[in-house]
């Protein structure tokens, strides 16, 4: 039996497997141990899965992980996130559609805070969605906008599923990090250029706050325009010292984490309730990840063993002919597909060890490709029929809101999103020229 056929075998179990239901890390560990046993025998296959387990275990950086999340769930827990909504209230109220693009806003701090979309989804779906409907906000509008606000948690920094990239790629997390800056606020900025025009042209969509609700004293809209500064004082001192050089990647981690603690407990929130659900979740999505990790890398190992990747790249390449940019596009197209039941971290490393080398290979930069991968994979999450955040919406959403609604509300955010796409696409700049202004070229 040919390396190639044997690949298209393993490939094949695996999402078999995780069509059935399987857990992501069981699939994608089972497919790869068993092929490393029957390929090399018991003492080649254990040495694949023990070596696996030294690199998840001896990468430092790794360590940013449990303390980025136990940071987001403090300042969600302890309800920092309450405060952030009544400041965009506050202040952009009086704005036809200010709420939604208030909404945009809380989501892009909700995402300098944890990392994690599902975390700026349940945010938005719990404080926001109930505040919009009730003042007469469209619902397909405001669904939309809470479903496209919360795909920036993954691009913003400090982004999780960009240090998992960083250690598939085996590239600096703070290049990838500094990378996403631009793109997640260039997409940030689109998304509130649309809802402005389309609250202008079509005004019933996101109607201004009434007189009587503008009437908020000056004193308390600074009062609440310190308390939504917050996040970004937390942000501000984690990542200037990292990027400045003064302190390590985890050590910053460290710093945030700390930070939010001490943030909450000044504000008096930190009762036991709150740091009990914050440390029992923060050990639950920590472990998750290890292994899925860890089965992404004894996987690819046996992968890389096969020769799938050469494979892959002279089918492209030589049998093929295919341009270097077709190539690519097809691989953000495949990105779509496996989306509708996936999850980035899942899609992220099952493909990871085949797209990074030939990516690598085609002469493209891993850093600019990282950026391109989360945003195909946000937008692969709001893609009907099955995609994640869909889902996760209808399952938050109030019963008013129908799928139909949900489905029709992401339609022209997905093109936002497929435009920014295509501009970091045709102007790696935008993704490039941070990390080459702080890091050198």
């Amino acid at each position: 039996m040919s390396h190639e056929l044997i690949a298209v075998i393993m490939f094949s179990t695996m999402m078999l497997m995780l069509m059935t239901g399987q857990r992501v890390f069981g699939a994608i560990g089972f497919v790869g141990a068993a092929s490393a046993l029957l390929l090399w025998g018991g003492r080649g296959g254990v040495d694949i899965s023990f070596a696996a387990a030294v690199k998840v275990m001896s990468w430092y950086p790794l360590l940013t992980l449990p303390m980025f999340i136990f940071m987001g769930y403090v300042l969600s827990e302890s309800r920092i996130a309450d405060d952030l909504y009544k400041m965009f209230h506050a202040w952009m109220g009086p704005v036809r559609g200010g709420l939604a693009i208030g909404t945009i806003g809380l989501m892009v701090l909700i995402s300098a805070m944890n990392g994690l979309s599902v975390a700026g989804m349940a945010i938005g779906a719990t404080i926001a969605l109930p505040e919009l409907l009730r003042r007469n906000y469209d619902k397909r509008m405001v669904t939309g906008v809470i479903q496209a606000g919360s795909s920036l948690g993954i691009l913003v920094p400090p982004s999780v599923v960009l240090v998992l990239y960083a250690l598939i790629a085996r590239q600096p997390v703070g290049q990838l990090w500094l990378a996403g800056i631009f793109p997640g606020l260039m997409m940030a900025a689109l998304f509130i250029i649309y809802i402005a025009v389309r609250c202008r042209i079509q005004p019933e969509l996101g109607p201004a706050l009434s007189e009587e609700e503008r009437r908020i004293p000056f004193a308390e809209k600074m009062r609440l325009l310190r308390a939504g500064l917050l996040p970004l004082v937390i942000f501000a001192a984690m990542m200037v010292p990292f990027v400045r050089g003064w302190t390590s990647l985890v050590e910053s981690s460290a710093i945030g984490a700390m930070t939010a603690f001490a943030a909450a407990v000044l504000k008096g929130r930190m009762t036991r309730a709150v740091f009990e659900t914050s440390v029992r979740q923060t050990l639950a999505i920590s472990c998750m990840f290890m292994w899925i990790i860890l089965a992404a890398i004894g996987f690819g190992a046996v992968f890389d063993g096969l020769g799938a990747v050469r494979a892959i790249d002279n089918l492209f390449t030589e049998r093929l002919d295919l341009s270097p940019w077709t190539i690519l596009i097809l691989m953000q197209l495949s990105f779509i597909a496996m989306g509708t039941f996936l999850d980035d971290t899942a899609m992220l490393v099952i493909v990871a060890p085949l797209y990074v080398p030939l990516v690598q290979s085609l002469g493209f930069d891993l850093i600019w490709y990282g950026v391109l991968y989360t945003i195909t994979t946000q937008i692969a999450y709001m893609t009907p029929p099955f995609g994640y955040n869909l889902f996760l919406m209808r399952a938050m959403a109030p019963p008013e809101i129908r799928l139909r609604d949900i489905y029709a509300s992401i339609v022209p955010f997905v093109g936002v999103m497929v435009l920014g796409l295509a501009l970091v696409m045709r102007f790696p700049e935008i993704a490039l020229w941070l990390p080459g202004r702080v890091y050198g070229e």
